[in-house]
């Protein structure tokens, strides 16, 4: 029998689908800045829509802690001991100044934070079934599964937002997972590995890390990208494969990875998307999941440059702006005369990405 959870209670009526936490910011002596990771870009993301009043404090929904219990349903009790010491903990980050530290440093500075990213995205998971989208602004720990973190990613939020829907939620028993960042997501592949509920659709730069041969047989729809790929093709191929795996299987959620790691001059992701055709992505796998009324989850995952948090923020804007998301669709669905404009639409972006 499934423990009784607090990332579950309901959040109060008046509150748009976007999951934040002022925790989710890591920001401690400078450490930050060691790691080529915006550390605060959450908080920038929140504060862009504050400007442009697409949101307000009281508005969007607090994302809580995930506890130990929660994570449990995914994790060894193994691995999470693991973290108790700091030099795992710095291998995992990516940050080596944190094997010095006192793990209750590490725990309160680095873990806390993303344990409470984690539980936004539990917690964005049940809000998107209930309204038909959610956005944690934080989240998208793809390369950490059930007993091995890396790349950053010390909690595996995608695979327990998944098995919480299935294990709490009536009426979600198929998942399918979008994963967009410029990296293989293989701790969630890994998870999921021989588990037919899930498909798993990856786009990624061939050549760089994990390279996790292993977890690539659990991705059914791969698609293996060369250094330096542009908009156009990335947007082709983003178009024609989303339509593809959604028309392979009807799944009852989709969780969208949003790495904004393919942006031009990322160090890390070693594509070059534009910032309008990271835009134009998001917009893609939006119209793809309204038009077929399957609830979205998004995660935000890597993205390493400065300028990420306001791409990102421009995103949600003009998914705002286009009807894809509001607070009206979270509850009518495709009755929504934006959606009905918006599925004509589509036909037409289409025809104009072949001649771009």
């Amino acid at each position: 029998r499934p423990h009784r959870t607090e990332l579950y209670e309901d959040p109060p009526s008046p509150c748009c689908p976007i999951v934040y936490s002022p925790d989710y910011n890591i920001t401690f002596m400078g450490l930050e800045k060691l790691h080529p990771f915006d550390a605060g870009k959450w908080g920038k993301v929140i504060n862009f829509l504050k400007e442009e009043k697409l949101i307000a404090d009281d508005l969007i929904v607090q994302a809580r802690e995930a506890t130990d219990e929660d994570l449990l349903v995914v994790h060894t009790r193994r691995y999470l001991n693991k973290l108790k010491w700091s030099f795992v903990v710095a291998t995992i980050t990516e940050i080596p100044p944190v094997a010095f530290l006192p793990n209750f440093v590490v725990q309160r500075k680095v873990l806390k934070p993303l344990r409470t990213q984690t539980g936004g995205t539990i917690m964005a998971g049940k809000l998107a079934v209930d309204r038909g989208w959610a956005i944690n602004v934080g989240g998208g720990f793809h390369h950490c599964s059930s007993d091995k973190g890396g790349g950053f990613c010390a909690y595996a939020d995608i695979t327990l937002a998944i098995k919480f829907l299935f294990e709490r939620v009536q009426g979600v028993s198929k998942a399918t997972i979008i994963d967009l960042d410029a990296h293989q997501g293989n701790g969630h592949e890994r998870d999921f590995m021989d588990d037919h509920r899930v498909y798993i659709m990856d786009v990624y730069n061939r050549y760089i890390y994990p390279g996790d041969g292993f977890a690539k047989r659990a991705i059914k729809r791969k698609v293996e990208l060369e250094w330096g790929t542009e908009d156009t093709e990335y947007l082709q191929k983003v178009h024609t494969h989303v339509e593809g795996a959604l028309n392979e299987l009807k799944p009852d959620i989709i969780v969208y990875n949003a790495g904004t790691d393919i942006l031009d001059g990322d160090p890390l992701g070693g594509l070059a998307i534009s910032p309008q055709g990271i835009v134009k992505r998001d917009e893609v796998v939006f119209k793809a999941a309204r038009r077929r009324r399957i609830p979205i989850l998004m995660v935000t995952s890597g993205g390493y440059q400065k300028r990420t948090a306001r791409i990102i923020a421009d995103s949600i804007l003009n998914l705002h702006n286009l009807g894809l998301i509001d607070k009206e669709l979270a509850t009518s669905g495709a009755e929504n005369p934006k959606v009905e404009q918006m599925i004509r639409d589509s036909a037409k972006d289409l025809t104009s990405l072949s001649l771009q």
